[in-house]
């Protein structure tokens, strides 16, 4: 998950699992169909169609209603795209080919499997990061916000988080391929693949989003107070503006939250893998990756719980009237 993590000390890893059994002896990894084995396919499945459909109505949504046609809608298309990836690719692959199957066999589809997980995973967590740079320049600095963060400069930074986690990708899966052909020293190889990989796809953006809503926490605790000492701020556009933009801001606050919740925990449970003797359970692990890619399915919802026009634009879409004629430019309340 998230790059698989690096070779795993075959004696460390336990073999109990419910749909596979791993035989020590000769390493192979057989199929043990069984009834919990059919109810965790079916829920994975029933999760997968739900990731889809959730992101599809925030695509379209973002995409046909102009309304929506804003810098910061467009970062969050870009998140659903990731999203999307995950339900289409990253489900069906981890369910036949589960994560702690790659700590055995390096085959193609392990590498396969492998570059999907981080360049949708990175995606995901620069995306995010671009998303807390656009906050930033709308509540911190307003009066600047529409000259700095437009059309064109979001266009760059979307490509340019897509092309990074390409780059990522591809360096991760030299890096392993060059630990599985060298010979005495892999220092580098394995500095390379284990720690500089998850730091910079995952801690180091990390680290530069916290900063930066703290930043936003202070500025708007800031901004609230001088409010309330201002009579009758409530009927000014300025304080209306003020509102929406901090409601923005916590609504992508708790997207960036509940991607930390789901995602730190695998990646800290990667780094303890890289630890001598330390065992990872592989109903732990698989069970942690699992919540990890679920995240996927948590912002559809998110945006449709706090956004009045995501839930508009979502009824429009479901009950079909965007193909009984051109609403594009509807109101969406």
């Amino acid at each position: 998950m998230a790059g698989g993590g690096g070779p795993v000390n075959r004696s460390h890893v336990d073999d109990i699992h419910p749909c596979y059994q791993i035989d020590i002896v000769s390493f192979t990894f057989k199929s043990t169909p069984s009834i919990i084995c059919v109810l965790l396919y079916i829920f994975l499945s029933s999760m997968s169609v739900l990731i889809v459909c959730g992101n599809l109505l925030v695509i379209i949504s973002v995409i046909y209603f102009r309304q929506l046609h804003t810098p910061t809608n467009f970062l969050i298309l870009s998140l659903a795209v990731s999203d999307l990836f995950v339900g289409v690719l990253i489900f069906p692959l981890s369910t036949r080919f589960p994560a702690n199957s790659c700590f055995y066999f390096h085959n193609v589809f392990c590498k396969v499997r492998e570059s999907f997980d981080l360049t949708l995973t990175t995606a995901s967590i620069l995306n995010l990061c671009c998303i807390s740079v656009d906050r930033y320049y709308a509540v911190c600095q307003p009066l600047t916000y529409r000259t700095k963060i437009n059309v064109n400069v979001v266009a760059v930074m979307i490509a340019a988080t897509w092309s990074t986690s390409f780059l990522v990708a591809v360096g991760f899966l030299i890096a392993r391929a060059d630990i599985e052909k060298c010979r005495g020293n892999c220092f580098y190889n394995i500095l390379l693949a284990n720690i500089l990989g998850p730091v910079f796809s995952f801690y180091l953006p990390v680290v530069i989003m916290v900063c930066i809503y703290l930043k936003i926490l202070l500025v708007a605790q800031k901004q609230a107070r001088s409010l309330q000492t201002t009579s009758n701020q409530s009927t000014k556009p300025g304080a209306k503006a003020k509102k929406a933009e901090g409601k923005a801001t916590r609504t992508l606050a708790i997207v960036m939250g509940l991607f930390l919740l789901c995602w730190l925990p695998i990646f800290l449970c990667l780094g303890l893998q890289l630890i001598d003797r330390v065992s990872v359970p592989i109903a732990a692990f698989e069970t942690l990756a699992w919540v990890a890619l679920s995240n996927s399915l948590l912002n559809p919802f998110i945006y449709a719980f706090f956004y009045s026009w995501f839930r508009s634009a979502f009824r429009l879409i479901i009950s079909g009237k965007i193909f009984q004629g051109d609403i594009s430019n509807s109101k969406l309340l």
